[in-house]
């Protein structure tokens, strides 16, 4: 997945100046606005930012304000700092608050780059990792009391997540701006990932003071919980043997894919109804044939957005069931729907 800076500025014409020439850089980075500092809070909420160019005088929230914000939420993003008004004293106070560089205007775009390109490259300095699964590195990291940040990225969903430990011991954890036990608990149910390792790590407070092996165990134990959903429970009938059918009803297909919703959701809104419905199945025909025809195989499934707060999952086999989902179902599941 191509990592994202976000350049933040209130001047308009230098915003869009700067993304056009950064363009040439779009091998190894794209480039995301921001008009100041609360419009860049917000961004950061919704897109995983690898770093951040800021200038310091800004209405509604200054870039002095913005590096505080993010050293205490996102410590792992590397913030370059931009001013017109550079003095040593200035220079001094921004990389004493954690800034990991400082440029004043006017700059070269082609600087800017190459400091930018040398924080990516930081961030990986201990390597990337894809077929190594997570539980097992972490548990290895813990043994050899490592210090690093662990970048996760999940090549099912492409969510990110960030792993902060120091000597071994797990200080905190982040998916966008959630942080600590909840965010450490969804990162390491994720399965298929990438992990990009810093052998720093920021933090120099334990923000979640457990061992790290009782949260891997609870993270494991959430993890088969959400499985479960898949499997319908005995009763307490069938548990102690006293039922008088030996045979009972098997479970339908509809009740099977509610069930695993319903452990994937762990009581979020956002399933409205999941019926088997024929009025797709003429689409789903002509999508088969195509596949066939390019010998990739049948349509299994697949995800529709129609531009209607309502959207639509089909999942075909002998009958093509509908999942209807609303505005709230959690997106970051819908590919865990689609292909398991």
């Amino acid at each position: 997945m191509k990592k994202k800076i976000l350049f933040v500025d209130d001047d308009r014409i230098l915003r869009r100046l700067v993304q056009k020439k950064l363009e040439a850089y779009s091998d190894d980075f794209a480039t995301e606005l921001a008009t100041d500092g609360m419009d860049a809070v917000e961004k950061l909420k919704i897109e995983a930012i690898s770093v951040v160019v800021t200038d310091l005088h800004m209405p509604r929230m200054d870039g002095f304000s913005l590096l505080a914000h993010l050293s205490e939420h996102y410590p792992d993003i590397p913030v370059i700092i931009l001013t017109a008004f550079g003095t040593p004293d200035s220079r001094r106070a921004v990389l004493e608050s954690g800034a990991a560089g400082f440029m004043e205007k006017p700059f070269g775009v082609e600087e800017l780059a190459r400091k930018i390109k040398t924080s990516l490259k930081r961030q990986v300095d201990g390597g990337i990792l894809q077929s190594v699964p997570l539980n097992t590195f972490i548990q290895l990291i813990e043994m050899e009391q490592k210090t690093c940040t662990i970048r996760v990225i999940s090549r099912e969903t492409e969510k990110t997540g960030v792993l902060f430990i120091k000597e071994g011991q797990l200080f905190d954890a982040r998916i966008r701006e959630l942080h600590g036990k909840e965010a450490a608990f969804e990162i390491l149910s994720w399965e298929k990932v990438t992990l990009s390792i810093q052998d720093t790590c920021v933090l120099k407070e334990n923000r979640i003071n457990e061992d790290l092996q009782a949260i891997l165990f609870d993270a494991m134990r959430i993890k088969d919980e959400t499985l479960a959903g898949d499997i319908p429970q005995e009763s307490d009938a069938e548990a102690d043997g006293s039922f008088s059918d030996p045979s009972p009803e098997p479970i339908s297909p509809l009740e099977r894919i509610k069930n695993r919703l319903s452990g994937l959701l762990r009581g979020r809104p956002g399933l409205e109804s999941v019926e088997i419905s024929d009025e797709w199945d003429a689409v789903v025909s002509k999508a088969s044939e195509l596949g066939q025809s390019l010998l990739v195989g049948d349509l299994k499934s697949c995800f529709i957005d129609s531009g209607s707060q309502d959207q639509t999952i089909l999942l075909t086999g002998d009958l093509t069931v509908k999942v209807t989902l609303n505005k709230h179902f959690p997106r970051e599941i819908i590919r865990s729907v689609l292909y398991e």
